[in-house]
């Protein structure tokens, strides 16, 4: 996968989480309290998971030649870091 392609979709995975973490904040209202402390200790966690991916998308963005495979492992991993976080607390529903 070329460079710019991969910053496409990388910069899709960003929006995603977004709307992601959003639609789960909006779950949060039907949780009895001792799944609601669960919950939330999740969604914080998802949270620092989420700007962790940020931070490594705008280390991509601004990578140089030399660095870009470096980066590019260094999101793929924070990506999948949110991935199994995100997993974890929609299990939650279940």
């Amino acid at each position: 996968m070329d460079k710019q392609t991969f910053k496409e979709n990388a910069k899709k995975s960003i929006d995603d989480i977004f709307a992601k973490i959003e639609e789960l904040e909006a779950k949060n209202e039907n949780f009895k309290e001792r799944s609601k402390i669960e919950y939330d200790e999740n969604l914080a966690e998802l949270k620092a998971k989420r700007d962790e991916l940020q931070a490594k998308y705008r280390e991509l963005e601004n990578a140089t030649e030399e660095k870009w495979d470096e980066v590019k492992i260094a999101f793929s991993s924070a990506s999948e870091s949110f991935k199994e976080g995100f997993s974890k607390i929609t299990a939650l529903f279940k």
